[in-house]
């Protein structure tokens, strides 16, 4: 079913912030930073891939994301759902089946052998795609699906995720530059304003964690091995 009223961004983002810390899927430690796929450290990791096990959270804000994009995007923009792999393919079905289109997901690099193909699921020329995430940092990653996307002559000018770094000022340029809107559900600004309304962490960590978010690239040079 296609949601139709929910409330404003900033308080889905509230609540998506909420939500993400009653199933501990935010972790904070400044002592011993988390090491990111870039190899660089920060005191901050999220766990999106928890919300498929919490069926009344994943509902709602899979019901969130689908209302931000028709909001954001238009009602009858999309012809096809498509999920990045792994993380996005569950969020990319449930958001496909409350907009009634058909979904698909996109390999990471062709799987080597049969079709050799990226693209799972039928994709056409002439459709328009929207990509499913579950969050983004730097927007980069979003650029090797997006292309292969276009690649079967189908358009994706759109790609979706339920969490934005929001730190990292040259995201919204680097897929804005290659013809993509970002939509989102919450940022770390929002975990960390709803993680202090709550007290979920001690002064000690959330100050750290503030001092990371105002200058990422900073803290992390002065905390790498």
């Amino acid at each position: 079913m296609i949601p139709s009223s929910y409330p404003d961004a900033s308080e889905m983002a509230r609540l998506t912030a909420r939500m993400l810390l009653e199933i501990k899927a935010v972790h904070f430690n400044a002592d011993e930073p988390f090491t990111l796929a870039s190899g660089l450290p920060s005191p901050t990791y999220i766990d999106c891939r928890k919300l498929i096990s919490y069926p009344r959270i994943r509902a709602t804000l899979m019901d969130f994301l689908t209302v931000t994009v028709m909001r954001n995007a238009g009602f009858e923009a999309f012809d096809n759902i498509a999920g990045g792999e792994t993380a996005g393919i569950p969020f990319a079905a449930l958001v496909a089946e409350r907009m009634a289109l058909p979904m698909t997901y996109v390999r990471k690099k062709p799987k080597g052998y049969g079709r050799n193909a990226r693209i799972e699921g039928d994709m056409s020329e002439g459709q328009r795609v929207l990509l499913v995430e579950d969050l983004t940092t730097d927007g980069g990653s979003k650029l090797s699906f997006v292309d292969a996307i276009r690649e079967t002559g189908a358009t994706c000018a759109h790609t979706a995720v339920i969490f934005y770094y929001g730190i990292f000022p040259q995201t919204e340029k680097t897929l804005g530059d290659h013809g993509i809107a970002l939509h989102s559900l919450c940022t770390w600004w929002d975990v960390l304003a709803e993680a202090k309304a709550q007290q979920a962490f001690n002064e000690a960590t959330l100050k750290e964690v503030e001092s990371f978010l105002n200058a990422p690239t900073e803290w992390q040079e002065a905390h790498k091995n």
